[in-house]
């Protein structure tokens, strides 16, 4: 015993505190006492707490420091496993864990109940009994909230967790007027809903019963972030599973407006098709019995469920760029997802990994899952490997909360916590809101058939506005007079707008972020084929040409950046035959100049994919980032761009809600190769496309899709053209194709300098990048304009076959038409896929009087490409086809094949075996 004496020497709270900071961060302790413990663990794992094996250990540690060290592994126990044993389930049984908290597994007995420990100390509640120790550990660990945290692997967080949890025995203490604001708004989502199921039958609505508690959830959150954190503006992205409620209780949705979507009457606006009611966003400036106000926007979003996400996360730092001059804490992103949602579809994955990213964190996302435990159909146990439908907080090491939804006050208590958390730490933060469906997905679905049991228990389980108004009742809090009141009010309310949507003739879809928009209109084809003024004085283009082209003062490049620097000078000022990096360049810098900002994202963009733009140079030195675009004292704007992650889905998705919210931003996606946008399929089929007809929402998006084959195989040649213009109609995006650095100049300049947006999708070259035909004078883009179709210069007299293509394909045409020497073919670039001019598409075949064979011609087989569009779209002539032909892949593996069979097209244009 006396080796160890000393233990005897001082108060055992003491080693307790100690032991315990060991088990959460070794590190954190001095050695030799981590030395101690960590004999002390091997003794007690590896031979029991007998320990004669391991001399001079556990046996000759007084036997009350043993307990002391016991209770604190206990401790340790709860806060790791606590959440597996919580009654955080509403209408199951929970899944059975094991090791159990039981008290034999921590080498404790009943017999230890009414001992007083000093370990009590590290809680908060000094010493106390065992017995109190534990009934604190449940009322923290095990009641209505389970937390998950103690992955974090920050020891100061983890620390500001257990103090968190530690104050109030992680329970409620709410005020008597914050229990009945929770008290009315779980009136009004159940009141809602039962009205709705009432007065239309089997109607889709994707009711929030059984989740009620996400109203009073958000509302209070809402308004904590004002009150404690002067949060100005707050950015929700949700799917449908309660999102009508949301609509009316928090953002204020007229119900008039909604009964008429439900009475299935038509749009008053001709000019949109709309979309289904839980699609729908709104945008809404209230303000605060105190006077406070916040700004507050509810997604448009597509039935693809997780795909808002990205949106409202692109939507959120928008703002924080251009409102709130980079401070993220005015301003809160909130998603809410479902459990099978969030557990199976892979963007969620992407969003948690952008959070932290410089070129797209937002200051951290409170997540709120409204846990259904069923997926349409499909039980939890079938619709995720994981415990938890949350565990991709832990990819990012963000903390869980785990709460039963008929629990209000744990509820809204939680929701507290996740923001006192986001607001200190800037991460984003989980709450898993377990609660069930009440009906069927849809409410025309008959749940029973797949789910027999757990509908049983579900129709006789009371609401958790019933459950939480008999509490206050019980409590004293309110009367039932009281309770009957406000539902009979909120009633009345109900049945009054009810009445009033049967006098109204129409519908309307009511514009999202509207006063983003000021200034600019919503247009159609006509003014899509209107010129735009997009020229730039030379005199300008040369400065900015000077800042592009030299390395600043103080600064060290690399030797090869310098001489990417030295070409670009000799482009301007010697040779005059600037390539398209460099007119790319200056389409950007004279935005810039002119007040427009600028930003990029994509894999590899800042180099470029093929090494053509170098927009951020590295100090040789210091590392330092520097964008030589940024150092033009003449600039009103800036430019931001981002390497970004391996994602096209979550990105596309974040640049497009970025440019949602920020109309004079050049936001640009640009995919590595074009193909690779077919993983954000997605967002072009749902938002990209579609958003202006179905919400009134314009965007100005520009995607890069990098197009042409040079026998590099099927996956980077094609960047399936054919997708794009399948998806083009009315007036919903442009498509365009350019062959020349000027166009391109031009193109770029159009999009920002028109009084409207639309989509922008460009296929951009990759050998053309540095084709010695495919260059454009300084006086081109300085006098230009964007060319929709460019045309030949040969003598028109002579022509005998007009042949229209588009892209880097007009080059390997004209390269064989040198060859042959055959002024007999003219060539006709149509830049502008759509909208087709076909003014100046008439204009162009007019100019040609002995044409015999008008050709659309092509590298892409015929299936794919834009052959299929223009055999559509362009009927001014009888065009025939030269292409590959009809193909299951775009190219083949092979590039002595692939040159094969482009030489057969080349030779089919210009007839020849």
């Amino acid at each position: 015993m006396d080796k160890f004496s000393f233990l005897n020497a001082a108060h055992t709270a003491y080693f307790a505190d100690l032991y315990d900071q060991y088990l959460q961060n070794p590190d954190s302790v001095e050695p030799s006492w981590r030395a101690f413990f960590q004999g002390y663990d091997f003794g007690s794992e590896n031979f029991g707490l007998n320990g004669e094996i391991i001399e001079g250990v556990s046996t000759q540690i007084p036997e009350h420091v043993q307990k002391e060290f016991h209770v604190v592994r206990l401790i340790d126990g709860y806060r790791m496993r606590g959440h597996l044993f919580t009654k955080t389930n509403p209408v199951r049984d929970r899944r059975t864990y094991s090791p159990t908290l039981d008290l034999s597994n921590f080498d404790l007995s009943d017999n230890d109940l009414d001992t007083v420990f000093n370990a009590g100390e590290i809680l908060g509640i000094g010493a106390q009994t065992l017995r109190e120790i534990v009934a604190h550990l449940e009322r923290i660990y095990c009641s209505s909230i389970g937390v998950e945290y103690m992955y974090l692997r920050n020891p100061e967080v983890i620390k500001w967790w257990q103090d968190q949890l530690n104050r109030n025995d992680n329970q409620p203490n709410f005020s008597v007027e914050t229990k009945k604001y929770i008290l009315s708004k779980l009136n009004q989502a159940v009141t809602f809903e039962n009205f709705l199921q009432t007065k239309y039958v089997g109607q889709k609505r994707f009711s929030l019963e059984g989740g009620e508690s996400l109203i009073p959830a958000v509302s209070n959150v809402l308004f904590y972030a004002v009150e404690k954190y002067g949060v100005k503006e707050c950015v929700l992205g949700m799917a449908h599973r309660g999102r009508l409620s949301t609509l009316v209780n928090i953002f204020r949705k007229p119900l008039h407006e909604l009964f008429s979507e439900f009475e299935g009457k038509d749009f008053e606006d001709e000019n949109i098709d709309g979309d289904v009611k839980y699609h729908l966003g709104l945008t809404l400036d209230k303000t605060y019995q105190n006077g406070k106000n916040i700004k507050m926007n509810l997604v448009p979003n597509p039935s693809h469920l997780e795909t808002v996400a990205p949106v409202a996360e692109g939507i959120t730092r928008a703002k924080i760029d251009s409102d709130y001059d980079g401070d993220n804490s005015k301003i809160i992103p909130i998603i809410v997802h479902g459990d099978a949602a969030i557990a199976g579809q892979g963007v969620v994955y992407e969003v948690a990994q952008m959070s932290q990213l410089n070129g797209y964190k937002t200051g951290g996302t409170i997540h709120i899952v409204v846990n259904n435990q069923i997926g349409f159909t499909t039980n939890y146990l079938d619709a995720r490997s994981s415990t938890y439908c949350t565990d991709v907080a832990k990819v990012t090491l963000s903390p869980v909360l785990h709460v039963n939804a008929d629990d209000a006050e744990a509820v809204v208590h939680a929701v507290e916590l996740a923001l006192e958390y986001r607001m200190r730490y800037k991460k984003d933060v989980y709450i898993d809101l377990l609660g069930y469906r009440k009906y069927g997905h849809n409410e025309g679905d008959e749940p029973r058939f797949t789910q027999p049991k757990l509908y049983k228990n579900i129709a006789k389980h009371p609401n958790p506005f019933k459950i939480y108004s008999d509490k206050l009742i019980a409590e004293n809090t309110v009367d039932k007079g009281y309770v009957d009141n406000i539902v009979s009010n909120f009633k009345d309310t109900l049945e009054a707008e009810y009445n009033k949507a049967k006098e109204a003739v129409s519908s309307k879809v009511r514009e999202f972020m509207q006063e983003r928009w000021q200034g600019f209109e919503r247009k159609g084809i006509d003014a899509m084929l209107v010129s735009e003024d997009t020229k730039y004085p030379k005199n300008k283009l040369e400065n900015i040409s000077k800042i592009v082209s030299t390395v600043p003062d103080g600064v060290k490049f690399l030797r090869k950046a310098e001489r990417i620097l030295e070409g670009r000078s000799k482009m301007v000022f010697e040779s005059d035959t600037l390539d398209w990096g460099m007119a790319e360049t200056l389409a950007y810098g004279s935005l810039m100049e002119e007040g427009y900002n600028i930003r990029i994202s994509g894999q590899d963009v800042e180099r470029g994919t093929f090494s053509h733009r170098h927009a951020i140079l590295r100090d040789e030195v210091s590392e330092e980032r520097i964008n030589l675009l940024n150092t033009n004292p003449e600039n009103k704007g800036k430019m931001d761009i981002y390497n970004s992650f391996l994602s096209e889905y979550g990105v596309l998705g974040f640049d497009y809600g970025y440019a949602m919210a920020n109309p004079n931003t050049l936001t640009i996606w640009e995919a590595q190769f074009g193909d690779f946008s077919n993983g954000a399929q997605i967002i072009f089929d749902q938002y990209l496309s579609a958003a202006e007809d179905k919400w009134k929402s314009q965007n100005g998006i520009v995607v890069l899709l990098p197009h042409g084959y040079e026998g590099q195989g099927s996956e980077h040649s094609s960047a399936r053209i054919e997708r794009y213009l399948q998806l083009c109609g009315e007036d919903n995006m442009i498509v365009a194709d350019c062959t020349t650095p000027a166009n391109f100049f031009h193109l770029l300049r159009r999009q920002m300098k028109r009084d409207y947006r639309k989509p922008l999708i460009v296929f951009t070259p990759k050998s053309l990048l540095r084709h010695p035909k495919a260059v454009s004078s300084i006086n081109e883009l300085a006098s230009g304009h964007f060319q929709e179709v460019i045309n030949d210069t040969i003598s028109p007299n002579a022509v005998k076959k007009l042949v229209f293509c588009t892209g880097k394909f007009y080059y390997d045409l004209l390269e064989a038409r040198e060859e042959l020497n055959r002024q007999d073919v003219a060539l006709i670039r149509i830049e502008q896929l759509f909208p087709l001019h076909l003014e100046k598409i008439q204009e162009a075949i007019n100019l040609y009087p002995n044409v015999e064979n008008y050709i659309w011609a092509q590298e892409e087989p015929k299936n794919m490409g834009a052959w299929s569009f223009m055999a559509q779209r362009m009927d001014l002539v009888k065009l025939e086809v030269c292409s590959r032909p009809y193909s299951s892949v775009p190219a083949p593996g092979s590039s002595t094949r692939d040159k094969r069979r482009q030489q057969r097209v080349i030779n089919a244009v210009f007839d020849k075996e």
